[in-house]
């Protein structure tokens, strides 16, 4: 008689979803092209002042490019599976399933020519302005892409678990990131050296306990730190 399946933890499911996500990146080229596009909109929309409204719909559309494209690669994985031998109509099944993605992308499209066309067309907008009075969009921006750029590499390097180990560390990317994003979203401040100090020595504190808990090594840590720090600081010298 078989035992009965452990259900796994909060963690352990978080981890089963974030593998998915890293599997589809590492095997599907559609998918990475997607993924490189929806950065390159999101600090676009940034740099254009979009509003929030327009932020929500980019949102959404790139969220339905990304689910519609794994669910597209579920789809082939299972059938696949299921059958060893030309099938007319698994063949329709995928085709049904790439025409759902292209739907998707068409959408996307459309959406992000509503929102940019009006903008584009007149370079004359005071857009350094716009970057100096929101520097908490400018920090959203700069982590959604350095956890881009941290599942990116995981994908790449095929190395532990999303939440768990492997190169590089990504809670040590995402602190130091926001590290860096309060020292320049404080730099008008008195206090900003003490502030800086404080959310640098959080960022260290992370780090460590990545370190001391066994589930990074130093150098894993050192360049999720680097990595989350630099992508910042380029990002707020670029647009900021």
């Amino acid at each position: 008689m078989n035992a009965p399946r452990k259900t796994p933890s909060i963690l352990e499911s978080f981890n089963y979803a974030f593998e998915g996500i890293i599997h589809v990146l590492r095997t599907q080229r559609n998918m990475r092209i997607h993924l490189v596009i929806a950065a390159v909109v999101l600090v676009l929309a940034f740099a254009v002042g979009v509003t929030k409204f327009e932020l929500i719909a980019l949102l959404l559309a790139i969220a339905f490019v990304l689910i519609a494209e794994m669910v597209n690669t579920a789809l082939e994985h299972a059938i696949d599976v299921a059958t060893t031998s030309f099938d007319p109509m698994a063949k329709l099944a995928k085709d049904i399933a790439a025409g759902a993605v292209l739907i998707a992308t068409a959408a996307a499209v459309a959406i992000g020519y509503v929102v940019f066309a009006s903008r584009l067309a007149d370079p004359s907008g005071r857009l350094l302005d716009r970057l100096r009075d929101a520097p908490v969009d400018l920090t959203m921006i700069a982590l959604l892409l350095t956890i881009i750029v941290v599942i990116g590499t995981k994908a790449l390097t095929g190395r532990g678990t999303p939440l768990r180990g492997g190169l590089p560390s990504g809670h040590a990317a995402v602190a130091f990131a926001a590290w860096m994003a309060v020292t320049f979203v404080v730099v008008d401040s008195r206090h900003r050296f003490l502030i800086s100090s404080l959310a640098l020595l959080m960022a260290l504190l992370v780090a460590h306990s990545r370190v001391e808990s066994g589930v990074h090594s130093v150098l894993e840590v050192a360049y999720g730190g680097m990595l989350g720090a630099l992508v910042t600081l380029v990002l707020f010298q670029v647009l900021r």
